[in-house]
Protein backbone atom coordinates (compact mmCIF):
# COMPACT_ATOMS: atom_id res chain seq x y z
CA UNK A 1 0.00 0.00 0.00
CA UNK A 2 1.08 3.75 -0.93
CA UNK A 3 -0.17 6.81 -0.42
CA UNK A 4 -3.25 5.18 1.87
CA UNK A 5 -4.09 3.36 -1.19
CA UNK A 6 -4.75 -0.27 -1.68
CA UNK A 7 -3.82 -1.57 -4.99
CA UNK A 8 -5.27 -4.66 -7.00
CA UNK A 9 -2.46 -7.10 -8.29
CA UNK A 10 -3.00 -7.27 -11.62
CA UNK A 11 -3.39 -10.83 -11.37
CA UNK A 12 -5.95 -10.87 -9.20
CA UNK A 13 -7.76 -8.07 -11.29
CA UNK A 14 -7.73 -10.02 -14.24
CA UNK A 15 -9.19 -13.35 -12.78
CA UNK A 16 -11.51 -10.75 -11.49
CA UNK A 17 -12.70 -9.74 -14.92
CA UNK A 18 -12.42 -13.34 -16.28
CA UNK A 19 -15.00 -14.56 -13.44
CA UNK A 20 -17.42 -11.16 -14.75
CA UNK A 21 -17.03 -12.07 -18.03
CA UNK A 22 -17.94 -15.81 -17.50
CA UNK A 23 -20.87 -14.58 -15.33
CA UNK A 24 -22.30 -12.94 -18.17
CA UNK A 25 -22.45 -14.72 -20.55
CA UNK A 26 -23.59 -17.92 -18.42
CA UNK A 27 -26.61 -15.49 -18.11
CA UNK A 28 -26.91 -14.69 -21.52
CA UNK A 29 -26.84 -18.27 -22.44
CA UNK A 30 -29.94 -18.87 -20.22
CA UNK A 31 -31.74 -15.95 -21.22
CA UNK A 32 -31.47 -16.83 -24.70
CA UNK A 33 -33.60 -19.82 -24.47
CA UNK A 34 -36.75 -17.37 -22.54
CA UNK A 35 -38.77 -15.62 -25.65
CA UNK A 36 -40.61 -12.92 -23.17
CA UNK A 37 -39.73 -11.85 -19.72
CA UNK A 38 -42.67 -9.94 -17.90
CA UNK A 39 -42.15 -8.12 -14.97
CA UNK A 40 -45.26 -7.73 -12.75
CA UNK A 41 -45.36 -4.67 -11.12
CA UNK A 42 -47.32 -2.82 -8.77
CA UNK A 43 -47.20 0.57 -7.14
CA UNK A 44 -47.99 0.00 -3.92
CA UNK A 45 -48.77 -3.88 -1.75
CA UNK A 46 -52.37 -4.63 -1.31
CA UNK A 47 -53.81 -4.63 -4.96
CA UNK A 48 -53.24 -8.34 -5.79
CA UNK A 49 -50.28 -8.31 -7.95
CA UNK A 50 -49.11 -11.59 -7.26
CA UNK A 51 -52.45 -13.22 -7.50
CA UNK A 52 -52.75 -11.65 -11.17
CA UNK A 53 -49.04 -12.74 -11.76
CA UNK A 54 -49.93 -16.75 -10.42
CA UNK A 55 -53.09 -16.46 -12.82
CA UNK A 56 -51.33 -14.92 -15.67
CA UNK A 57 -49.11 -17.32 -15.41
CA UNK A 58 -51.50 -20.39 -15.26
CA UNK A 59 -53.41 -18.71 -18.04
CA UNK A 60 -50.65 -18.11 -20.49
CA UNK A 61 -49.43 -22.45 -19.74
CA UNK A 62 -53.35 -23.24 -20.59
CA UNK A 63 -53.33 -21.38 -23.52
CA UNK A 64 -50.25 -23.70 -24.57
CA UNK A 65 -47.48 -22.08 -23.84
CA UNK A 66 -44.09 -23.27 -21.96
CA UNK A 67 -44.18 -20.69 -19.10
CA UNK A 68 -41.47 -20.38 -15.68
CA UNK A 69 -42.68 -18.23 -12.65
CA UNK A 70 -40.08 -16.76 -10.66
CA UNK A 71 -41.10 -14.99 -7.79
CA UNK A 72 -38.60 -12.60 -6.95
CA UNK A 73 -40.25 -10.67 -3.54
CA UNK A 74 -37.45 -11.60 -0.60
CA UNK A 75 -38.92 -10.52 2.24
CA UNK A 76 -42.58 -11.94 1.44
CA UNK A 77 -42.90 -14.51 -0.96
CA UNK A 78 -46.39 -15.65 -1.39
CA UNK A 79 -46.12 -17.62 -4.78
CA UNK A 80 -45.68 -21.02 -3.20
CA UNK A 81 -48.35 -20.86 -0.81
CA UNK A 82 -50.53 -19.64 -3.52
CA UNK A 83 -49.60 -23.19 -6.03
CA UNK A 84 -49.65 -25.19 -2.67
CA UNK A 85 -46.08 -25.42 -2.58
CA UNK A 86 -44.88 -24.66 0.53
CA UNK A 87 -43.20 -27.88 1.15
CA UNK A 88 -41.37 -27.56 -1.48
CA UNK A 89 -37.71 -27.44 -2.39
CA UNK A 90 -34.97 -27.32 -5.20
CA UNK A 91 -32.63 -29.77 -6.24
CA UNK A 92 -29.29 -29.31 -7.71
CA UNK A 93 -28.49 -30.74 -11.40
CA UNK A 94 -25.24 -32.66 -12.07
CA UNK A 95 -24.47 -29.77 -14.50
CA UNK A 96 -24.85 -27.36 -11.04
CA UNK A 97 -27.87 -25.90 -12.53
CA UNK A 98 -30.21 -25.37 -10.22
CA UNK A 99 -33.96 -27.74 -10.94
CA UNK A 100 -36.85 -25.50 -10.78
CA UNK A 101 -40.31 -26.91 -9.19
CA UNK A 102 -42.28 -28.26 -11.70
CA UNK A 103 -46.36 -28.21 -11.06
CA UNK A 104 -48.45 -28.62 -13.88
CA UNK A 105 -46.28 -27.84 -16.02
CA UNK A 106 -45.58 -24.25 -15.13
CA UNK A 107 -41.36 -24.13 -13.76
CA UNK A 108 -41.53 -22.27 -10.31
CA UNK A 109 -38.75 -20.49 -8.36
CA UNK A 110 -39.20 -18.81 -4.94
CA UNK A 111 -36.86 -18.08 -1.96
CA UNK A 112 -39.52 -19.32 -0.45
CA UNK A 113 -37.95 -22.42 -1.49
CA UNK A 114 -34.78 -22.19 0.28
CA UNK A 115 -36.18 -21.40 3.24
CA UNK A 116 -35.72 -23.52 6.49
CA UNK A 117 -39.12 -22.14 7.55
CA UNK A 118 -42.09 -20.45 6.38
CA UNK A 119 -42.01 -18.09 9.46
CA UNK A 120 -38.37 -17.10 8.62
CA UNK A 121 -37.32 -13.41 8.11
CA UNK A 122 -34.76 -12.86 5.04
CA UNK A 123 -32.52 -9.56 6.04
CA UNK A 124 -30.83 -8.75 3.47
CA UNK A 125 -29.64 -5.64 2.11
CA UNK A 126 -29.32 -4.49 -1.62
CA UNK A 127 -26.19 -6.34 -3.35
CA UNK A 128 -27.25 -9.73 -1.31
CA UNK A 129 -30.76 -9.50 -3.21
CA UNK A 130 -29.53 -8.23 -6.30
CA UNK A 131 -26.88 -11.40 -5.98
CA UNK A 132 -29.91 -14.01 -5.34
CA UNK A 133 -31.51 -12.85 -8.09
CA UNK A 134 -29.16 -12.83 -10.64
CA UNK A 135 -28.95 -16.58 -8.95
CA UNK A 136 -32.28 -17.75 -10.26
CA UNK A 137 -32.24 -15.98 -13.45
CA UNK A 138 -28.65 -17.65 -14.50
CA UNK A 139 -28.53 -21.22 -12.99
CA UNK A 140 -31.99 -22.34 -12.75
CA UNK A 141 -32.51 -24.63 -15.33
CA UNK A 142 -35.66 -22.55 -17.39
CA UNK A 143 -34.96 -24.29 -20.20
CA UNK A 144 -36.89 -23.38 -23.68
CA UNK A 145 -39.62 -20.72 -22.32
CA UNK A 146 -41.85 -18.84 -24.04
CA UNK A 147 -43.02 -16.69 -21.31
CA UNK A 148 -40.82 -16.08 -18.01
CA UNK A 149 -43.14 -14.04 -15.56
CA UNK A 150 -41.46 -12.73 -12.62
CA UNK A 151 -43.63 -11.53 -9.37
CA UNK A 152 -42.29 -8.01 -8.00
CA UNK A 153 -42.59 -7.23 -4.66
CA UNK A 154 -44.38 -3.77 -4.59
CA UNK A 155 -42.74 -0.50 -5.19
CA UNK A 156 -39.36 0.38 -7.59
CA UNK A 157 -36.47 -0.86 -5.08
CA UNK A 158 -33.97 -3.40 -5.62
CA UNK A 159 -35.40 -6.44 -6.66
CA UNK A 160 -37.11 -4.79 -9.71
CA UNK A 161 -34.43 -2.67 -10.58
CA UNK A 162 -32.28 -5.28 -10.68
CA UNK A 163 -34.11 -7.63 -12.77
CA UNK A 164 -34.79 -5.36 -15.23
CA UNK A 165 -31.38 -4.62 -15.56
CA UNK A 166 -30.48 -8.64 -15.91
CA UNK A 167 -33.39 -9.33 -17.99
CA UNK A 168 -32.50 -6.40 -20.56
CA UNK A 169 -34.54 -6.24 -23.91
CA UNK A 170 -36.66 -9.30 -23.54
CA UNK A 171 -38.83 -7.79 -20.97
CA UNK A 172 -41.82 -5.76 -20.57
CA UNK A 173 -44.04 -4.99 -17.79
CA UNK A 174 -47.19 -5.57 -16.63
CA UNK A 175 -48.61 -2.98 -13.82
CA UNK A 176 -51.49 -4.12 -12.01
CA UNK A 177 -53.73 -1.39 -9.64
CA UNK A 178 -57.00 -1.18 -8.00
CA UNK A 179 -59.47 1.58 -9.41
CA UNK A 180 -58.97 3.87 -6.39
CA UNK A 181 -56.70 7.30 -6.85
CA UNK A 182 -54.44 6.13 -4.05
CA UNK A 183 -53.45 3.00 -5.76
CA UNK A 184 -53.48 4.95 -9.33
CA UNK A 185 -50.99 7.66 -8.19
CA UNK A 186 -48.53 5.05 -7.12
CA UNK A 187 -48.64 2.89 -10.47
CA UNK A 188 -47.98 6.41 -11.94
CA UNK A 189 -44.82 6.25 -10.59
CA UNK A 190 -44.06 2.75 -11.69
CA UNK A 191 -44.70 4.01 -15.02
CA UNK A 192 -42.28 6.29 -14.75
CA UNK A 193 -39.71 3.41 -13.26
CA UNK A 194 -40.18 1.43 -16.41
CA UNK A 195 -39.59 4.82 -18.90
CA UNK A 196 -36.10 5.30 -16.80
CA UNK A 197 -35.33 1.57 -17.54
CA UNK A 198 -36.29 1.97 -21.03
CA UNK A 199 -38.76 -0.97 -20.14
CA UNK A 200 -41.65 -1.39 -22.33
CA UNK A 201 -44.85 -1.44 -20.28
CA UNK A 202 -46.64 -3.89 -22.00
CA UNK A 203 -49.93 -2.45 -20.28
CA UNK A 204 -51.94 -1.95 -16.98
CA UNK A 205 -54.31 -4.41 -15.31
CA UNK A 206 -57.32 -3.40 -13.18
CA UNK A 207 -57.59 -5.63 -10.65
CA UNK A 208 -60.53 -5.43 -8.29
CA UNK A 209 -63.01 -3.79 -10.45
CA UNK A 210 -66.48 -4.37 -9.35
CA UNK A 211 -68.26 -6.75 -7.55
CA UNK A 212 -71.54 -8.75 -9.03
CA UNK A 213 -73.32 -9.83 -6.37
CA UNK A 214 -74.26 -13.82 -6.62
CA UNK A 215 -77.51 -13.61 -5.41
CA UNK A 216 -79.27 -10.03 -7.09
CA UNK A 217 -77.03 -10.13 -10.05
CA UNK A 218 -76.36 -6.63 -8.88
CA UNK A 219 -72.91 -5.04 -9.51
CA UNK A 220 -71.58 -3.12 -6.94
CA UNK A 221 -68.56 -0.68 -7.24
CA UNK A 222 -66.81 -1.48 -4.16
CA UNK A 223 -63.62 0.44 -5.27
CA UNK A 224 -64.95 2.92 -7.96
CA UNK A 225 -64.18 1.91 -11.00
CA UNK A 226 -62.39 3.18 -13.85
CA UNK A 227 -59.49 4.47 -12.36
CA UNK A 228 -56.79 1.78 -13.99
CA UNK A 229 -58.06 2.80 -17.37
CA UNK A 230 -58.27 6.81 -16.76
CA UNK A 231 -54.86 6.15 -15.59
CA UNK A 232 -53.56 4.30 -18.55
CA UNK A 233 -55.17 6.93 -21.01
CA UNK A 234 -53.44 9.83 -19.39
CA UNK A 235 -49.98 7.93 -19.12
CA UNK A 236 -50.47 7.25 -22.92
CA UNK A 237 -50.18 3.36 -21.92
CA UNK A 238 -52.10 0.08 -22.66
CA UNK A 239 -54.67 -0.66 -20.96
CA UNK A 240 -55.07 -4.51 -20.84
CA UNK A 241 -58.59 -4.94 -19.06
CA UNK A 242 -60.77 -5.27 -15.87
CA UNK A 243 -60.62 -7.84 -13.31
CA UNK A 244 -63.91 -8.25 -10.84
CA UNK A 245 -63.83 -9.05 -6.93
CA UNK A 246 -64.39 -12.35 -6.65
CA UNK A 247 -64.43 -14.38 -3.43
CA UNK A 248 -63.65 -17.52 -4.67
CA UNK A 249 -60.14 -15.55 -6.30
CA UNK A 250 -58.96 -15.15 -2.25
CA UNK A 251 -60.16 -18.49 -1.48
CA UNK A 252 -58.62 -20.70 -4.23
CA UNK A 253 -54.93 -18.66 -3.28
CA UNK A 254 -55.84 -19.49 0.15
CA UNK A 255 -55.92 -23.20 -0.81
CA UNK A 256 -53.02 -22.85 -2.99
CA UNK A 257 -55.45 -24.08 -6.39
CA UNK A 258 -54.88 -20.91 -8.63
CA UNK A 259 -58.61 -19.83 -9.76
CA UNK A 260 -57.84 -19.60 -13.84
CA UNK A 261 -57.45 -23.76 -13.34
CA UNK A 262 -60.85 -23.89 -11.87
CA UNK A 263 -62.86 -21.34 -12.43
CA UNK A 264 -62.29 -20.77 -16.38
CA UNK A 265 -66.03 -20.31 -17.51
CA UNK A 266 -66.68 -17.55 -14.29
CA UNK A 267 -66.93 -13.72 -14.77
CA UNK A 268 -63.60 -13.54 -13.49
CA UNK A 269 -62.09 -16.35 -15.14
CA UNK A 270 -62.97 -14.66 -18.46
CA UNK A 271 -61.80 -11.42 -17.27
CA UNK A 272 -58.13 -13.27 -17.17
CA UNK A 273 -58.88 -14.34 -20.47
CA UNK A 274 -58.91 -11.10 -21.97
CA UNK A 275 -56.10 -10.07 -20.61
CA UNK A 276 -53.84 -12.64 -21.67
CA UNK A 277 -55.19 -12.00 -25.23
CA UNK A 278 -53.99 -8.94 -24.80
CA UNK A 279 -50.95 -9.39 -23.54
CA UNK A 280 -50.09 -11.93 -26.47
CA UNK A 281 -51.15 -9.63 -28.80
CA UNK A 282 -48.11 -6.97 -27.55
CA UNK A 283 -45.98 -8.50 -25.97
CA UNK A 284 -45.45 -11.62 -29.13
CA UNK A 285 -47.07 -15.23 -29.24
Amino acid sequence: MRGGREHTPPAAAAAGARDEAGDRRALERRLRRIRHTIIVLSGKGGVGKSTVAVNLAVALGLDGRRVGLLDIDIHGPSVPKMLRLERASVEAADDGSIVPVEIGGLKVMSIGFLLRDRDEAVIWRGPLKTGVIRQFLRDVAWGDLDYLVVDSPPGTGDEPLSVCQLVGEAAGAVIVTTPQDVATADVRRSIGFCRALDLPVIGVIENMSGFTCPGCGRRLDIFRTGGGERMARETGVPFLGRIPIEPALGETCDEGLPYVHRHARTETGQAFRRVVDSILERAGR
